[in-house]
């Protein structure tokens, strides 16, 4: 023990950590979970894989491993019964078909829309926009089963590698196009239609972060068509953007947009050459 520390204090401290570590589950490391989503991204776009399939039947092993690593990470995370574990790994996996064709929807979003995207290949394998998305389809897939921990885990996973913060809990419709995406900020509680494309540095947020909101509609409505050009910051639950709209860059907006609108603001900029003539 180190000079000058009170023994029974310390004594009452490491106390506390003990019986903090008993009562709680044993919860999978965060790297864990993520392996799992990266397993089932390699599974769906073997772009991101070196490792080959022989037959259907590989396949179907592969996701019968995968089935019993998300009921292992549900089991140790939440305060399910076994038979519920199975019942939601079960679910997950049986709409598998369906999460492969929204992602597809929004790889091709991405490359239709981005004339830099040379393949889809190249979409699949270092777009970071398509990563995010699908660590957050995956996760609002769990999120809508009722697992609880496991889809924020995912998504601040992607959170970390990507710098895009999707909430599992957002509502985001196909073809979903995010270029850049650096700083891009969704909150719990958005609603994005389809066809919508976004730029780095958005942020669809909050007007106030108070916790009594908490399980109310704090973060906009963005309808269908509409494009967010960088740095536009939109907040509130009662903002509505307007389908077939265009949020200019750097753009505040605290207030619902008709659609077909155009957003835009001028600021002064004046460039003087200071080399005499």
């Amino acid at each position: 023990m180190q000079k000058g520390l009170n023994p029974t204090m310390t004594e009452i401290f490491f106390e506390h950590l003990f019986k903090k570590q008993r009562n709680i589950k044993s919860i999978p490391a965060n790297e864990v979970i993520a392996a799992w989503a990266w397993g089932v991204i390699h599974l769906l776009y073997p772009e991101h894989s070196k490792r080959v399939f022989n037959a259907p039947a590989d396949i179907e092993q592969e996701v019968s491993k995968l089935e019993e690593g998300l009921y292992n990470i549900i089991k140790n995370s939440c305060s399910f019964a076994q038979t519920d574990c199975t019942e939601i790994a079960s679910r997950f996996f049986s709409n598998l078909p369906e999460l492969y064709r929204v992602l597809n929807t929004d790889m091709q979003a991405i490359y239709d829309g981005d004339p830099a995207a040379h393949s889809e290949f190249e979409v699949i394998r270092t777009y970071p926009g398509f990563n995010a998305i699908s660590f957050y389809r995956i996760a609002h897939m769990l999120y809508n089963l009722g697992v609880p921990l496991v889809p924020r885990i995912l998504t601040e996973h992607a959170h970390s590698a990507t710098g895009i913060d999707i909430h599992p809990a957002a509502r985001i419709g196909e073809f979903f196009h995010i270029d850049h995406g650096t700083g891009i900020v969704i909150g719990e509680t958005c609603q994005i239609g389809k066809f919508v494309k976004m730029y780095q540095g958005v942020t669809l947020g909050a007007l106030s972060v108070r916790k009594s909101l908490a399980g109310t509609k704090r973060h906009p409505t963005v309808e269908d068509r509409v494009v967010i050009y960088s740095g536009a910051t939109i907040l509130g639950g009662e903002t509505i953007i307007g389908h077939d709209s265009v949020i200019g860059g750097n753009v505040w907006l605290t207030e619902s947009v008709a659609p077909f609108s155009t957003v835009y603001h001028t600021p002064m900029i004046t460039v003087q050459n200071t080399i005499s003539k």
